[in-house]
């Protein structure tokens, strides 16, 4: 049954997930677009419904997809109830709900030879999502998130990891007992620092490596840093003073995946 007035019980619900406590609430969060739609419906993700603009129809590129998730129900809404659901300006003509799933933090502990990124209070939504898309695109084994940074499930963060949520483990944890754990597995914890004599190409990133993150102002907390095996510096020829923590992280793994193609003989660079 098509959902007309953003006055609807169903409508409402939807909306709710634009804030963290009835996400956290309902286990579930939204996803606007084509491309994030897409995406979802490609990686298996556990769609509750797809909702999309009654006036407009299906978009053709999710009509030949319809039956890749027989659980999920499609809904015509009305451009009303597109906007009181999305943050957008100008809303895109389809999103969905999409029930939370953790990821299996064990299962990056046990991996052999893991490349990690973890963030400790990394505060901006758009700064997560870019890192969990280069995580993505460097080949990186899975994200952790630590206290103190944004909402994965935040929109903007959703919106820039631009589908990579759903191409590889991203888990939120403690990272005061989980950097321990990775420890005791024998991975080095690495971290950047412009104390730092050490670049990060001069590293030896082929073995397990957790990448350490900090926050955009303070950087890795003090309880963080103790664990902190290695740390190293981006060289800069400029008179920046420093990287932003998505650029910084993008340098390191894709430094860290130039190495290990090498090292592997996958697509040398």
């Amino acid at each position: 049954m098509d959902i007309l007035s953003p006055q609807n019980p169903r409508a409402k619900e939807w909306a709710q997930l634009l804030e963290k406590k009835h996400r956290d609430k309902q286990q579930k969060y939204m996803i606007e677009g084509i491309h994030l739609v897409q995406e979802a419906l490609r990686f298996g993700a556990d769609l509750e419904c797809i909702a999309f603009d009654v006036e407009r129809g299906v978009p053709a590129e999710l009509a030949s997809m319809m039956d890749k998730n027989s659980r999920a129900e499609w809904i015509g809404v009305s451009a009303a109830v597109i906007a009181k659901c999305t943050d957008t300006k100008t809303p895109q003509p389809v999103f969905a709900v999409v029930r939370k799933h953790s990821a299996d933090i064990s299962g990056l502990l046990q991996k052999k030879n893991s490349l990690v990124i973890v963030l400790d209070g990394v505060q901006d939504p758009g700064n997560v999502g870019t890192i969990i898309r280069s995580a993505d695109a460097a080949g990186a084994d899975g994200v952790i998130i630590g206290r103190g940074s944004a909402d994965i499930y935040n929109p903007k963060t959703i919106r820039s990891t631009m589908g990579s949520i759903f191409h590889l483990p991203v888990a939120e944890g403690d990272l005061l007992s989980l950097l321990p754990q990775a420890k005791e597995s024998g991975v080095r914890i690495v971290s950047t620092s412009l104390q730092a004599t050490s670049t990060c190409y001069g590293y030896d990133f082929t073995g397990p490596s957790w990448l350490l993150v900090g926050n955009e102002a303070k950087g890795v907390s003090p309880e963080a840093q103790k664990l902190v095996d290695d740390a190293l510096i981006i060289p800069m020829k400029g008179q920046a003073e420093s990287l932003n923590v998505a650029m910084a992280s993008t340098v390191m793994l894709f430094e860290a995946m130039r190495q290990r193609d090498r090292k592997f003989g996958q697509h040398p660079i």
